[in-house]
Parts: C-alpha cells; structure tokens; sequence
C-alpha cells in the first residue's frame, strides 16, 4: 500500500499575491484545515526582489507547518500575457521554496482542482470556495479567494492521492 501524505500545503502562485491553505487529512479520511493566508509584494518592488521575498516567505511557512508535501496549481493558458508570465514566476518561486524543503510537489490545472473539490470541471469560483468551507468545515468561506484557492489546491492532492492509492492497491 502506498503511503500518502497526511499534510498538505497547497498553493495558488502569482507575483503580488500568492495564496496558500494548509489542510491534513486525518486517519478516519476526514479534512482538517490548518491554516491559510497570502503573500503579497510591493507593485513597486521589481521582479527579482519581489520573488526573492516570495521565496523566503514561503520557506518561513514550509518551515512554520512542516507539511508532508505540497501542490501547486499549473499555469494554464492566459490570454494575458502579463498575468501568465506573473503566474509562471511565481509558480517558479514555490516550486523552489518546495525543492529547497526536500517536499514532493503535485501539480495541478484548475479543471482538475475543480473536478476533485466540486465534482464538476466547469464550476465557477464560488462554487469551489462554497465547497472548500464544507469540505473543511469552516464557518465562513476562507478569505481572501487567493488562500480559498490555495486550500482548494490542497483538497485536490489529497483527494488525487487516495484515489490513486486505492487504484495501485494490491
């Protein structure tokens, strides 16, 4: 039997903001949210200086929750190009701050964020953040959307590793 990760850090990149959302599944398959939140950088900042601080924040937070993996959204296509090259850098920054933490990474596009969290490819973001506060048990939907995506990033590795685990089962 394969053996899963039990916490999960998921992240939502970008350069200004990137969001991310700390959820464990506990023995009986139950979700369990840890935390969430952003980081933000300065719009004046330039790139270099601003992923710096994206990387080192991230590493404070791998090193604060000590998860057993993490999962980032995949860049998918943009019709801005302005927002895909900022989506991309900061992927780059979390997928560093992940490798420098010796975590395994799972990478995900949204649709398949949206299928594992609400069951259906085409729901819209308030259907995933309403299904993330179910999920997790939470009385209010997590804020701000950047972290609720985060935290939905992580349900998706978690529900993407125990349904792998129970197909490769011997």
């Amino acid at each position: 039997m394969i053996n899963i990760s039990r916490v999960v850090i998921g992240i939502d990149p970008g350069t200004a903001i990137t969001g991310y959302g700390i959820v464990q599944e506990k023995e009986n398959g139950e979700l369990e949210w840890i935390a969430h939140g952003v980081v933000t950088t300065p719009s004046d900042w330039d790139d270099p200086k601003r992923l710096l601080e994206l990387y080192q924040k991230l590493c404070e937070i791998l090193s604060t929750y000590k998860p057993d993996c993490c999962a980032v959204e995949k860049l998918f296509f943009q019709k801005n190009v302005k927002t895909a090259i900022s989506v991309g850098q900061g992927r780059g920054a979390a997928l560093i701050a992940a490798a420098a933490s010796e975590l395994p990474v799972g990478e995900y596009t949204p649709l398949e964020v949206k299928q594992a969290v609400v069951g259906y490819g085409s729901a819209d973001k308030q259907q995933v953040q309403q299904m993330v506060k179910v999920l997790l048990d939470l009385s209010e939907i997590p804020q701000p959307d950047d972290a609720a995506d985060a935290l939905a990033v992580a349900i998706c590795h978690l529900h993407s590793t125990r349904r792998n685990q129970l197909l490769n089962y011997d």
